[in-house]
């Protein structure tokens, strides 16, 4: 990923807060020096490894587990477009043009599949209770019967990836002054949709270094 010094994001952290507010992960590969890409919702768990460890599954009639190989999973934090009308600057001189603003976490690691039952039903289990939380009536797994819950079991392969290496970008606007990053969250705040909303807060919070 082309990171300019300005843009890098190094603390573990803060990456792994976007992956868990953004957990749906594009796993790429190239097994056999074939490039796969597929999209994976992942839980991180940040006990396991100085940057934490992936936990997913994928289905067993996905070839992917069967050919593991050293990966990158991109996670994509807010996006959104910036107009040069959102710079005072524009006023001044006239010399802006657009950009595209956005927040990424690449994890970088080598998978290992899991296909014991017991192992997949606390995978299973975590998921659930991580994305069924925040719900007014979450499901649970005891809430389907045990039988039609290990049919399938046996229809998926868990997958673990130990984080080697996160690299983080967010490319916020710190290569603007101070009054043009002020216009852009301005103008993202006003726009109202959650993805303006969220990349107006990381705008103000993340200043030129």
């Amino acid at each position: 990923m082309y990171l300019p010094v300005h843009f890098e994001i190094t603390d573990t952290a803060l990456m792994q807060g976007l992956i868990r507010a953004h957990p749906l992960g594009a796993w790429a590969s190239a097994p056999g020096g074939e490039l796969v890409l597929n999209h994976v919702p992942f839980m991180i768990d940040a006990t396991r490894g100085p940057h934490g460890t992936l936990v997913g599954h994928v289905a067993r009639a996905n070839p992917l587990w069967q050919r593991l190989a050293a990966s990158i999973v991109a996670f994509q934090g807010p996006q959104a477009y910036v107009s040069p009308s959102s710079y005072p600057s524009k006023q001044a001189h006239g010399k802006v043009v657009p950009t595209w603003n956005y927040a990424v976490v690449h994890a970088h690691g080598t998978p290992r599949a899991i296909e014991d039952k017991a192992e997949l039903l606390q995978i299973v289990g975590r998921l659930t209770r991580t994305h069924e939380s925040g719900l007014d009536k979450p499901w649970a797994v005891s809430d389907a019967p045990a039988d039609y819950i290990d049919t399938m079991l046996g229809a998926i392969v868990g997958i673990e990836i130990p984080i080697d290496r996160l690299v983080g970008k967010w490319k916020v606007s710190q290569n603007r002054s101070a009054a043009d990053r002020q216009g852009v969250a301005d103008v993202l705040a006003e726009r109202g949709d959650d993805e303006a909303v969220a990349m107006a807060g990381l705008v103000v919070q993340h200043g030129p270094r």
